[in-house]
Formats: structure tokens, C-alpha cells, sequence
């Protein structure tokens, strides 16, 4: 299983991922605005350029990923809710063995289900306040 680092920023995660490759290197294998998700039409404007979901490899095995906040959908930085462990299990049964250990008893932020771009995904902070993505992707 590999384990990346998923930040969050409020609206400069371009700008922090620009300042990280020039101490890296490398390209983003990513780099996805909001826009380009369904149900953000009517997203305001100042919100449909931040980013999605960004990622820059940074070693052999480690990706540094993030993504904006988007206040009009209720979602504010806290420091503490910048970070997320994102787990990138191998099967779905596994995924959804790691999701439902560790979020019992905490708080389900987006259950697992098949997402548009392709992976199956879901979120949650554990009873302990410890943030976790967990990430499925068949390839």
C-alpha cells in the first residue's frame, strides 16, 4: 500500500505547489481546477479557477498532493484540517475494509463510492481527529 501526503490550502495551492516543484523538481502529474468538476457551474467565479487536485512526485514512491478549499460548499481551513493521509490500497475490498476500521467512531466526510474521475474514494476524520483519504484506482 502506498501512503501520500494530501494538503489544503484556501485558494493558493497552485501557488504552494509552484513554490514545492522549484524545491523538488519534476512536473505535476496533475493539475485539475475546479471548473472542469460536474456541479460547479454555478460555483462563483472567484472559486472555478481554484484547484481540485494537484500532485507532484517527489520521490520514487511518494506523491505530494493538495487541493483548495471551496468556501460556498461550507468548507473553511482550519489549521489541523490541512491534511489528510491518503491510503492507496490495492483491491476495493481492502479500501473498504480500511475505510470502515478507521472511521468507526469517527466522522464520515464523503463515504466510498465511484467517483467521476474514475477511482473509487472516500474521506473522514477518525475519533482521533486524524484526517484520511482512502483511494482506489483499478490500474
Amino acid at each position: 500500500m502506498k501512503i501520500n501526503p494530501y494538503l489544503n490550502f484556501d485558494g493558493n495551492t497552485e501557488e504552494a505547489f509552484n513554490f514545492y516543484k522549484s524545491v523538488f523538481g519534476g512536473e505535476f502529474t496533475a493539475n485539475l481546477k475546479m471548473s472542469g468538476a460536474p456541479g460547479t457551474e454555478n460555483l462563483p467565479e472567484d472559486e472555478k479557477n481554484r484547484t481540485m487536485h494537484i500532485s507532484l512526485p517527489i520521490g520514487k514512491d511518494t506523491i505530494l498532493m493538495a487541493s483548495d478549499i471551496v468556501p460556498s460548499m461550507g468548507h473553511t481551513l482550519n489549521q489541523g484540517n490541512n491534511n489528510y493521509i491518503s491510503l492507496h490500497p490495492e483491491s476495493r475490498e481492502e479500501a473498504d475494509r480500511l475505510f470502515n476500521g478507521l472511521s468507526k467512531e469517527g466522522e464520515i466526510e464523503m463515504p466510498m463510492q465511484d467517483q467521476f474521475w474514475g477511482d473509487y474514494f472516500g474521506s473522514f476524520t477518525d475519533k482521533f481527529g486524524v484526517k484520511w483519504m482512502i483511494n482506489y484506482n483499478e490500474q
